[in-house]
C-alpha cells in the first residue's frame, strides 16, 4: 500500500482495521475524538461494529465482553476517561482477555485541558487500576510507529492474553505524517478456544471471571499471570538509540519529547560539544532497563525530559541503580520542551560535574 498523509488519530483507527479489529466501543473526548469519528465510518464499509457507549464506563464493559467472546476489540479515549475505565481494565487483565486500549494523553490532573502530556506514565505503566497487574504500554514517536504499533498491540495481546495500551501524547494524534500500513511480522497465535462462543456440549463450558473467593484461587491466578508478565519481559522489551556510541550524556525521553530530543543532541554537539546520546522507550512496560543500566557503565550524567513533572525519570534512577547522577527536565499544561531546554538542562549537568 502506499504511503499517504493522514492525521494520527485517523491512521490508528484505520491500522487497527487493518489489524482486523472489528469491534470498537468508545466515547468522545479530546484530543482523540478522530478515532471514533473514523471508526464510526469505516467499521460499516468492513462489516464491523461501532458504538458510541453512554460512557466511559460502559465502553470498557462492552470491551470486556467483546473480547471474552474472542474478537478483535479496541476503546480509546483521553487522560480522565481513561481513568473512568480502570476498573474495567483491571477485570479484563485479571480475565486474562486480549483487548487494545487506545490513551491519548491530555493535560491535567482533573480534567485539565486539551493539550499535550505525557502526565499519564504512572497510571499506564503502574497498572492504574487496582491489584497486581501490567499492560503492555507502546509509545509511539511519530505516525508512522503509531499505526506500527496498533497493528502489531493486537498480536501481542491475543499472544499473551494481556491487555495493550498505546500511550500516545495528543500532539501525535493531531498531527499529519506520512504513513504506509504494514502488516507486523507473522506470529504463531494461540487458538482462542478459551472464548466464550457458544455451548454446544462437546467441550467444557467457556467462563469468562475476575472474581475468585478463595486465597488459593486468587492466588494461583495471581502467580500465572507474574509469568506471563516475566515472559513479556524478556521477549518484548522495545527501545530505539540516537547517537550513544559516544555520548557521554544520556538523555531518556519517549513520544513526542523524543523528538525534540534528538534535534537538542544535534544542537548541543555541533554547538557546545556537548557529546549527548538518546535512548528512547518505545515500551514504557516493560521498560528497557537494561539498556540504561549498560548506559550507566559508560554515560557520565542521565537527563530524563518529559511533558510531565517526572514520572519517568522514577523508572531510569532504577534502572541506572545509583552509578550515575539522573536529572530531570520537563513540561506541564500542554508545553512542550524546546531543545534550547534541554539544552541549557544539559550544560547545568556538564558544569556541575
Amino acid at each position: 500500500m502506499a504511503r499517504v498523509l493522514m492525521k494520527g488519530n485517523e491512521a490508528i483507527a484505520e491500522a487497527a482495521i487493518q489489524a482486523g479489529c472489528r469491534y470498537f466501543f468508545g466515547y468522545p473526548i479530546t484530543p482523540q475524538n478522530q478515532i471514533p469519528e473514523y471508526m464510526s465510518r469505516r467499521m460499516p464499509e468492513v462489516g464491523g461494529t461501532f458504538l458510541q457507549a453512554e460512557s466511559e464506563i460502559a465502553a470498557i464493559n462492552m470491551v470486556y465482553g467483546a473480547a471474552g467472546a474472542g474478537a478483535r476489540v479496541m476503546t480509546s479515549s483521553s487522560s480522565p476517561g481513561i481513568s473512568l475505565k480502570q476498573e474495567g481494565i483491571s477485570y479484563i487483565a485479571c480475565a486474562e482477555l486480549p483487548c487494545v486500549i487506545v490513551n491519548m494523553v491530555r493535560s491535567g490532573p482533573g480534567l485539565g485541558g486539551i493539550l499535550p502530556s505525557q502526565g499519564d506514565y504512572f497510571q499506564a505503566v503502574k497498572g492504574g487500576g487496582h491489584g497486581d497487574y501490567h499492560l503492555i504500554v507502546l509509545a509511539p514517536g511519530s505516525v508512522q510507529e503509531a499505526a506500527d504499533c496498533v497493528m502489531d498491540a493486537f498480536d501481542l495481546s491475543d499472544l499473551y492474553r494481556v491487555p495493550v495500551m498505546m500511550l500516545g501524547d495528543g500532539m501525535i494524534g493531531q498531527m499529519m505524517e506520512p504513513v504506509e500500513f504494514k502488516q507486523p511480522a507473522k506470529r504463531e497465535l494461540p487458538s482462542k478456544d478459551w472464548a466464550a462462543t457458544g455451548y454446544d456440549g462437546k467441550k467444557p463450558r467457556a467462563v469468562i471471571n475476575s472474581l475468585y473467593i478463595e486465597a488459593e484461587d486468587m492466588c494461583t491466578v495471581t502467580d500465572r499471570l507474574q509469568v506471563v508478565y516475566k515472559k513479556i519481559t524478556e521477549n518484548e522489551t522495545r527501545y530505539d538509540t540516537f547517537m550513544m556510541d559516544d555520548a557521554e550524556y544520556c538523555i531518556v525521553a519517549y513520544g513526542t519529547t523524543s523528538r525534540i530530543a534528538k534535534n537538542a543532541i544535534i544542537k548541543a554537539r555541533k554547538e557546545f560539544g556537548i557529546k549527548a546520546g538518546l535512548i528512547r522507550p518505545i515500551t514504557l512496560w516493560p521498560f528497557p532497563s537494561q539498556p540504561i543500566a549498560e548506559a550507566a557503565e559508560k554515560c557520565k550524567a542521565f537527563l530524563a525530559v518529559e511533558m510531565s513533572t517526572g514520572q519517568m525519570v522514577e523508572d531510569v534512577k532504577l534502572a541506572v541503580n545509583g552509578k550515575r547522577p539522573v536529572s530531570f527536565t520537563g513540561t506541564v499544561g500542554g508545553f512542550v520542551p524546546t531543545p534550547n531546554q534541554i539544552i541549557d538542562a544539559l550544560k547545568a549537568i556538564r558544569e556541575a560535574k
